[in-house]
């Protein structure tokens, strides 16, 4: 049952200080706007007063080391009112000079328009598409409560922190919020809270147009401790709200705070038009005096205010010193955690991580790549402690479970009633998450686990799914986040289950993000080293894996593996020295150019078989190596993969070919359907001997 908190004192903690250190964050947001001439001022002047309260009475940070590993991290799901933030790093002695809250939303500012991990310190991940900072910070209690349970020991706990969130009406809107709310809710994490600004106002009007169900109830389903503040300008109310919620140690915590948006502005506040436009100059004039602020002059920062605000960065050096001492009592008694986990801070890898990637024989027959990918996991993931992750419901199809390592759970789940466990217990210190079928939030969860530090996180689903993630994976890509996503079922090899599980867009769409990694390994010895380059990376990777088997190839007379390092590489040469073909492919495709190449050779045409796993590994070597193995004199060269040829010009050229799929799959065992499709041996030799004028032009595929 929610709980409402009224007005009981009549705020007689509300001190002429605290008001003028709210209208201080108002104004300085205000100002910032209003020169930018772009913005969105609603909700830093109706959420100042939650904000003050938070930051400056339970905030656990310090401002002159915003990397400090044992802080509470704070998200502004509501990215749209980035100068709250802005103003709260500034005021709490953040390095963001006044200067650059001045040039917010302008070119190469510290002060974009959304929040921007990498940019600001103090922003601890990139939000502005709605719900996707609430997911975030589930992943962020998540990994609190992973890192706590791993190296804490009685009398020692060094992992000890808060994640805290302002969401807005927006967030709670957005789907993903809803799946990260229902798995923060299963997982009990107590130490996630979260404000709701909940002002009945979106940017297209009231909420009363599309957002009427009860979210108190909504979320008390969820399992969360839900309560509600009559009134957003009670500091007394939002304090006792705060102590609640840390008190609780087994439901996260939502605080549904009613505000005004764009509070003080007398003819705008709590319109739909304050929320995403400046306020005018008319208007902040007439704020101004309806607040008692001073008019001029712009950006002005009352000396009491400030000094009050900058008590954060003395009290945030203190709460650090005492925690390093902590620490060095930690790694005395326990040397080998300590050694660990500052590794895994450091996003450092364990010496010989590596040493028991298991390699693959020769095999006509086959493995499926996701085969292979899950004996690879498994030979790393006892290696590499905070290598953690799971899938949307798919373990026994991704391959993804890591034996033996646990299920990451609270301490009392029951695990009695619980069937697909995979060894190794429930506890938070478990490795594998079962996130349920739920794409969107497992993306966004992930993320957080990556921005908090210290966590490898992955994830797993079949690749036509990917749709339903790609927000997430685009913000990973943005943030250049570590995460590492598997997915499998990569192609029209799923067969039987036809064309709504059969991907055919997803690699040119995977590929269309900037800064993300996409590998699509041609056999299990790739395999092997596209896991490798996936968890050395700084930065989000895909990994694609099929249904099917596909051939092992014999490395004894085929180039190494390792050549997937650089994206592309030869597989093999014609053995003459001529050259007068280069045939190109990824994932299951490989096998085909493979046996391709041999009939080729037997009919005279000396062709170069090259193995292209991944085009960004491939563009980020030299222009040397990329013409050592696609010559510019070589024109007349062959692609092949099973979907939409987008993109394949770039290696092909002008004068090439691609054997790729403009159309849907189809339902019929996999065989059957690449016959169909023409992704056959005789069809890529047909289209080789086409290329090159030695065939006539038919209507094969």
């Amino acid at each position: 049952m929610s709980t409402l908190l009224t007005n009981e004192r009549t705020q007689t903690r509300t001190t002429d200080l605290d008001q003028l250190s709210i209208n201080t964050i108002r104004f300085l947001s205000v100002d910032a706007i209003q020169k930018a001439n772009s913005g969105h001022p609603g909700l830093p002047m109706g959420s100042a007063p939650m904000a003050y309260v938070l930051w400056t009475r339970y905030l656990k940070h310090s401002p002159s080391n915003p990397q400090w590993q044992d802080r509470d991290r704070f998200v502004l799901s509501g990215g749209h009112g980035s100068m709250l933030l802005y103003s709260l790093l500034h005021l709490t002695g953040y390095a963001l000079p006044l200067e650059q809250i001045q040039q917010f939303r302008q070119w190469d500012s510290m002060t974009p328009g959304h929040p921007e991990r990498g940019f600001c310190p103090g922003v601890e991940t990139t939000t502005g598409p709605l719900g996707q900072g609430f997911g975030n910070g589930v992943g962020m209690a998540m990994a609190e409560a992973f890192l706590a349970a791993r190296y804490n020991r009685p009398g020692h706990e060094i992992i000890n922190h808060y994640t805290y969130g302002i969401v807005s009406d927006g967030d709670l809107m957005e789907g993903v919020a809803s799946e990260a709310a229902s798995l923060a809710g299963h997982w009990k994490l107590g130490k996630l809270i979260y404000l709701y600004d909940n002002n009945y106002i979106s940017l297209a009007g009231t909420t009363s147009l599309s957002f009427t169900e009860d979210r108190a109830k909504r979320f008390e389903a969820y399992g969360w401790q839900v309560q509600i503040v009559e009134d957003g300008n009670d500091l007394d109310a939002i304090d006792r709200a705060l102590r609640a919620a840390r008190a609780e140690t087994k439901r996260p915590s939502i605080i549904m705070v009613p505000t005004i948006i764009g509070f003080g502005a007398p003819h705008k506040q709590n319109t739909f038009e304050v929320h995403g436009s400046p306020l005018g100059p008319d208007e902040v004039k007439a704020a101004k005096q309806n607040l008692g602020w001073p008019l001029d002059p712009p950006f002005y920062l009352p000396g009491e205010a400030l000094e009050h605000f900058r008590e954060a960065v003395e009290k945030g050096k203190k709460e650090e010193a005492a925690w390093n001492e902590k620490f060095a009592a930690y790694a005395k008694e326990f040397p080998d955690l300590a050694k660990e986990l500052e590794q895994a801070w450091r996003g450092e890898l364990p010496a010989g991580w590596d040493a028991d990637v298991p390699s693959f024989p020769a095999d006509p027959k086959g493995v499926a790549t996701r085969a292979a990918s899950g004996k690879v996991l498994n030979a790393i993931a006892p290696k590499i402690p905070t290598l953690i992750g799971g899938s949307a419901d798919l373990n026994p199809s991704t391959n993804t479970a890591m034996k033996g390592l646990g299920d990451f759970e609270p301490a009392d789940f029951d695990a009695s009633t619980a069937q697909g466990l995979v060894g190794g217990g429930t506890s938070y210190a478990g490795r594998n998450i079962a996130f349920g079928v739920r794409e969107h939030a497992m993306g966004s969860i992930a993320n957080g686990l990556a921005v908090h530090g210290g966590i490898i996180p992955f994830t797993a689903t079949f690749l036509t799914f990917s749709d339903y993630m790609r927000g997430a994976m685009r913000l990973s890509a943005v943030m250049s986040a570590h995460v590492i996503f598997v997915f499998t079922h990569d192609s029209i090899g799923v067969g039987e289950d036809g064309p709504t599980h059969e991907p055919i867009e997803h690699f040119a769409a995977l590929r269309a993000i900037p800064h993300l990694t996409v590998i699509r390994p041609g056999d299990a010895n790739e395999v092997a080293v596209a896991w490798q380059v996936a968890v050395e990376a700084n930065s989000p990777v895909v990994l694609l894996f099929t249904r099917q088997n596909v051939q092992v190839i014999d490395r004894a007379q085929y180039a190494s593996a390792e050549g997937l390092r650089k994206g592309g590489y030869i597989l093999a040469d014609a053995p003459s020295g001529k050259l007068d073909i280069i045939l190109m492919a990824t994932g299951s495709e490989v096998p085909l150019i493979v046996g391709a190449q041999k009939k080729l050779q037997e009919l005279g045409i000396n062709a170069r078989i090259v193995s292209m796993p991944s085009w960004e590994l491939f563009d980020a070597q030299t222009q040397e190596y990329r013409d050592s193995v696609l010559p510019p004199s070589i024109r007349m060269r062959l692609a092949v993969e099973a979907g939409v040829p987008q993109g394949w010009s770039k290696y092909v050229g002008l004068d090439g070919d691609v054997i790729g799929l403009d159309r849907f799959g189809a339902s019929a065992p996999y065989t059957v359907v690449f016959e169909k499709f023409g992704f056959t041996v005789d069809n890529v030799v047909t289209r080789a001997k086409r290329l090159l004028g030695k065939s006539p032009v038919t209507t094969s595929p």
